[in-house]
């Protein structure tokens, strides 16, 4: 990063040096908000730094710097309206900290998708309309050491100073495409399902990727290997893919499977450099896989909807092909309008279309031949 595109910012790890900050917060309505977190490092996630620009001035707040009193800070920044890039992770990772829920956002994500743009990543944004470049070291940086050095602290505040500016760019480009409101919609939409967080730990998690096409031994091993995993992540804090990745579990299960012993498996197993500290516990895993019944497993969750009917499958592929033919004339993500998901619960009962969908995206087809009664 060129040192004189990087404004200027004030470090805040000390209960003390919160004041400027709120005071700040009193005189806007509008803030751009980032985050940083800890979730390539760590086993729990964490947020790790706050970057707010408001009223021109930029804060980094140190969220791991102890007897920071951040209640005050919370609800200040809950009566503001928000700019943010990729908003979702961002809002469930504030929901599981501390509730915190935001009054409105612009995503300038969410902007750039309905505007088409092949890239919408932000220093994608940030380089094809400021000339930004953004040090790719800070997107894989570990945000939970300490001290800060000066290149994160630079690139964090990178993250948010560019917010307005983009975010008018953006604007300009959809009024001129009347999609104001689709976006308003979509960001109320992107509060409400982070308001959620992340998803809790369920009795099925193991079953991953390929796992479906199990049916033996294969299967209890599958599920003891992956609790080890997450055993060994939480005792060593990585997240579970720095111990072995999930491509790993299942060719172990796969072998299991297919009648490769315990010895067998092991020897085709390489663990990195912490390969010698954790066979023995993965040998002891898949010794309890062998032993299981796959009949004593956790049961698949049940789907209180039935398959789709022939008709109903006619009728999705009918509404699929409109939803296709809508997006291109628009030169739109198709998916942006209904996923695939979204269309099979239309074709069930189309009635519920306003249910399913946003008003902008219901609107675009419920006039086209599919929806149209008989």
């Amino acid at each position: 990063m060129n040192e004189q595109l990087i404004p200027a910012y004030v470090l805040i790890d000390q209960p003390n040096q919160l004041a400027p900050l709120l005071a700040a917060l009193d005189r806007v309505d509008e803030v751009a908000l980032d985050t940083e977190a800890d979730n390539m490092y760590h086993y729990r996630t964490r947020v790790c730094l706050l970057q707010f620009l408001v009223d021109g001035e930029i804060f980094l707040v140190d969220v791991l710097a102890p007897l920071l009193p951040l209640g005050p800070l919370w609800e200040k920044l809950a009566t503001k309206h928000l700019l943010m890039h990729g908003s979702d992770f961002d809002i469930r990772l504030l929901a599981d900290l501390c509730g915190f829920r935001p009054k409105s956002i612009f995503d300038t994500m969410l902007a750039a998708q309905l505007l088409n743009r092949p890239r919408i990543g932000l220093a994608a944004l940030l380089e094809q309309h400021f000339g930004v470049v953004l040090d790719k070291d800070g997107q894989k940086a570990n945000w939970s050491k300490r001290p800060l050095t000066r290149d994160l602290l630079d690139y964090a505040s990178l993250d948010v100073w560019h917010l307005p500016a983009l975010r008018d760019i953006l604007t300009r480009e959809l009024a001129q495409l009347d999609r104001l409101d689709w976006l308003d919609q979509q960001c109320r939409r992107q509060i409400e399902s982070g308001m959620i967080g992340f998803p809790r730990d369920d009795e099925n998690d193991w079953r991953i990727g390929r796992s479906e096409r199990l049916r033996g031994r294969g299967l209890g091993v599958l599920h003891a290997v992956w609790h080890w995993r997450e055993d060994q992540a939480r005792e060593i804090d990585v997240p579970p893919f720095k111990v072995c990745n999930g491509d790993m579990l299942l060719n172990i299960a796969y072998a299991a499977e297919d009648g490769d012993s315990i010895e067998g498996i092991l020897g085709k197993v390489n663990l990195g450099k912490r390969h010698t500290r954790l066979a023995p516990s993965l040998a002891a895993a898949l010794r309890q896989g062998f032993g299981r019944d796959p009949q004593t497993l956790p049961r698949r969750p049940r789907s209180d909807l039935a398959p789709l009917t022939p008709a109903e499958i006619a009728l999705q592929d009918r509404i699929k092909a409109d939803r296709d033919r809508i997006a291109a004339g628009l030169a739109l993500e198709s998916t942006l309008i209904a996923n695939r998901s979204q269309l099979a619960l239309i074709a069930r009962d189309p009635a519920k279309l306003d249910e399913i969908l946003l008003p902008w995206q219901a609107d675009l087809l419920r006039n086209e031949p599919s929806l149209k009664p008989a």
